[in-house]
C-alpha cells in the first residue's frame, strides 16, 4: 500500500515533470541544510511536499542507479521521507550497495562543526556510513558542469 494517499495529496504542494520537480526538491534540501545534489534523481514524474508534516515524496518513471564515490545507490519508483532541519528520516525507496552488500537506507543527517561537516547515512539494520559534506558539493558541481556541456553541444 502506498503511503501517498489522495487525502495526503489534497494537503500537499505538488509539482509534475522532471525539471520543476528536481528544482523544488533541490530547493527543499538546501532549505533544510542538506546538499541539493544529495539524492540526485532524474526522470521525476511527481514531487509532493506536505509542509506541516514534513512529508515528501518523489515518483520516478523507473528505478534508477547512481554512483557516489565507491557506493552504488538505487532509487525505487517511489521515494518517501520525512524532512526536518539537517535530517531526512523514515526514508523509503533508497538502497545503497557497498562492496557486495545492499543496505536499505532509512535516515540521512548532517552533523559537525562548520569547517568539517559530515553527512551520515543510516541503514535499516543499524549500520551507518559517513562522508565529508564537501564530497556531495563537489559531485553536484561536476554534475552541473556535465549537464551544461551537454546543453552547449545540443545547441550547436
Amino acid at each position: 500500500m502506498s503511503m501517498v494517499t489522495e487525502k495526503l495529496k489534497a494537503k500537499a504542494e505538488m509539482y509534475y515533470g522532471d525539471q520543476v520537480s528536481r528544482e523544488k526538491f533541490s530547493s527543499l534540501l538546501s532549505e533544510i541544510g542538506l546538499p541539493d545534489g544529495l539524492l540526485a534523481m532524474q526522470d521525476i514524474e511527481e514531487y509532493g511536499y506536505v509542509k506541516e508534516k514534513g512529508f515528501v515524496w518523489l515518483k520516478l518513471e523507473k528505478k534508477r542507479e547512481q554512483r557516489f564515490d565507491n557506493i552504488l545507490v538505487c532509487y525505487d519508483t517511489l521515494v518517501t521521507a520525512y524532512v526536518e532541519p539537517n535530517r531526512i528520516k523514515n526514508l523509503t525507496g533508497v538502497k545503497a550497495k557497498d562492496f557486495l552488500v545492499w543496505f536499505t537506507l532509512t535516515e540521512i543527517h548532517v552533523k559537525g562543526p562548520p569547517q568539517g561537516l559530515v553527512i551520515t547515512f543510516k541503514s535499516l539494520v543499524g549500520l551507518s556510513l559517513s562522508f565529508p559534506l564537501s564530497l556531495f558539493k563537489a559531485m553536484k558541481e561536476a554534475q552541473d558542469a556535465k549537464e551544461e556541456k551537454w546543453c552547449r553541444i545540443i545547441k550547436l
